[in-house]
């Protein structure tokens, strides 16, 4: 795991820019499960998701010979927006390469902060055509979620958490690539170690759950599911060991579940969570998860970037 300083380190760095986000008493789902679920919400912080932490953190701590030739990233949408900012606070250029069925908002929004987003098939041949630009443009590719820098400026998010919810004994953590639940987990394990960390991932891109049963990073055939900014069709290299050793366990929900869980978020809870921020309350919605008997729970939030349009199909 990452060392605790190292965690404590890049909180120092981005806290001038990037203020705490909340925890939310969600009344209602407390109330059904018969104790109290706080909502971590990141969806409140800048650019809208946690990922802004850890661009920041990687774009503070990068060399000037990283900076030069300008940055290169894939994403589903909150890694473009994150870096495009964060980038965009340092006067660096940044290309972004997105699937061609990326959110429009986060293009669009992505493209509003300065930089040059390409859209390019699938999320597989994404990564094809960045490989290509970093070789052609010279490039210094900033990893959405396997890299320690970025992994650590997302772990800024569990030590929030661990000093916000000092009654906690459980966190609930969507997963995609893995670079959030791995931060979250290095936290915990430091200073928490009892405390339950859960993942939970789309039925349509678990990429996690094959991760561990493979016994490392392997990449999926196919990824399907309507939360796509958990559509990571691989974990990492850095993030696959981070999460095996400090998460308890992985559960999945399916589409129908997460549009169950963003509709209770937007009328009980108030939140306008995308699709897979939402996975966490579908888990405990669909009781799918094994908690601990007592204690508070938290659920991490971890975005709403979306338009009307696309929220329209889940209400």
């Amino acid at each position: 795991m990452l060392a605790l300083e190292r965690l404590q380190s890049a909180q120092r760095l981005i806290a001038d820019t990037l203020l705490p986000t909340p925890l939310v008493l969600d009344h209602v789902l407390s109330d059904q499960i018969g104790r109290r679920v706080w909502l971590k919400g990141e969806l409140f912080q800048r650019t809208g998701s946690f990922k802004s932490r850890g661009g920041l953190h990687w774009v503070r701590t990068a060399s000037r010979g990283e900076l030069t030739g300008g940055l290169g990233a894939v994403s589903a949408g909150n890694h473009a927006l994150g870096l495009a900012w964060a980038a965009g606070q340092a006067g660096v250029p940044v290309t972004i390469v997105m699937p061609e069925n990326a959110s429009r908002f986060k293009v669009d929004g992505s493209r509003k902060l300065g930089a040059e987003v390409i859209l390019y098939g699938d999320i597989n041949a994404a990564w094809e055509r960045m490989h290509e630009l970093v070789t052609e443009r010279g490039l210094t590719l900033v990893h959405p979620y396997d890299d320690e820098r970025i992994i650590a400026g997302q772990g800024t998010v569990g030590l929030e958490i661990l000093e916000q919810a000092p009654e906690a004994t459980a966190i609930l953590c969507p997963v995609g690539g893995g670079g959030l639940i791995a931060g979250i987990g290095s936290a915990a394990a430091a200073l928490r170690p009892e405390l339950a960390l859960i993942g939970v991932e789309p039925c349509g891109a678990a990429s996690m759950a094959h991760a561990w049963t493979q016994g490392g990073a392997s990449r999926l055939e196919k990824v399907d599911t309507c939360a796509k900014s958990l559509a990571a069709a691989i974990v990492g290299v850095h993030t696959y060991p981070l999460c095996r050793e400090t998460t308890r366990a992985l559960v999945q929900v399916d589409d129908a579940a997460i549009g169950h869980a963003m509709r209770h978020l937007l009328y009980q809870a108030k939140l306008m969570a995308e699709p897979g921020a939402a996975v966490g309350v579908a888990a405990l919605l669909e009781e799918s998860v094994a908690l601990p008997p007592e204690g508070d729970i938290v659920v991490v939030i971890t975005g709403g970037n979306m338009s009307r349009e696309e929220l329209d199909p889940f209400l």
